[in-house]
């Protein structure tokens, strides 16, 4: 079971570059996107592979948002955590399935000079507490943009960014509680060594020379450790400034 995460920085964006051939072509399971800027009756658009979207938009107009793309229909979609104050911007949606919840979220960008890092970190413990309570009824898949780097062997230049948006002492603590409270981080499991990531800036060069972050991730509850046969990162895949990253389940 392949299930895929990618921010599109725009999906009516993508839509004109290579997203419905990289749908066909890849056939994950599960596709989840962040950052999808629209409304689903903004897309006016047949779907390949039998895939069901389900879309949780943001009320301005353009801005964050969230969609998953399913061939197996789930038992329940949820959108937003239940707190209102964090459900304007359409950043988390939920898909029950039989064995597990898949979280799709985008977490908010702290913003330029940390203009916006209390926000971001009453954001990080109200989505945790999310995420352990899903965890009492069965286990728990949640990936997206996390929107930061959780140690410096995931950014290709940590000390020049060590107070930015991203890597900031504040954010990286919110990451690491996720990893304390037992999720695991799916890519590390496989590869420890530096030099991947998931984002790169649109400066000319900077893609090229691999001058990166790793922000996405997949992250999974303890119970399904047994059952995770693969993660992978897509760095060759274009069309956003993030690319997809993924895992392969074993089926139950």
């Amino acid at each position: 079971m392949q299930l895929i995460s990618w921010n599109v920085n725009g999906l009516r964006a993508v839509l004109k570059k290579n997203f419905l051939e990289y749908l066909e072509d890849q056939a994950p399971d599960v596709l989840c996107l962040q950052e999808t800027k629209c409304r689903a009756e903004d897309v006016d658009q047949l779907w390949p592979g039998g895939y069901t979207p389900f879309f949780h938009s943001a009320e301005k107009k353009g801005y964050s948002g969230t969609a998953i793309f399913t061939k197996k229909r789930p038992e329940n979609v949820t959108r937003g955590i239940g707190k209102k104050e964090h459900d304007a911007e359409g950043r988390v949606l939920t898909a029950e399935f039989k064995d597990f919840f898949l979280v799709n979220v985008y977490v908010p960008n702290a913003q330029n000079e940390l203009r916006r890092i209390e926000y971001r970190q009453k954001w990080d413990k109200a989505f945790l507490t999310y995420l352990r309570n899903l965890e009492k009824s069965k286990p728990v898949i949640t990936c997206g943009d996390f929107n930061v780097a959780h140690q410096e062997i995931d950014l290709a230049r940590p000390k020049a960014n060590v107070r930015n948006a991203g890597f900031s002492p504040e954010e990286r603590a919110g990451f690491g509680k996720f990893i304390k409270a037992g999720f695991i981080d799916t890519f590390r499991e496989f590869e420890t060594g530096p030099a991947h990531y998931s984002w790169w800036s649109y400066r000319a060069g900077v893609r090229q020379k691999n001058i990166g972050w790793r922000i996405d991730y997949f992250l999974i509850s303890q119970s399904l450790r047994s059952r995770l046969k693969k993660a992978f990162i897509q760095p060759d895949i274009m069309g956003s400034d993030h690319c997809p990253v993924g895992i392969e389940l074993k089926r139950k």
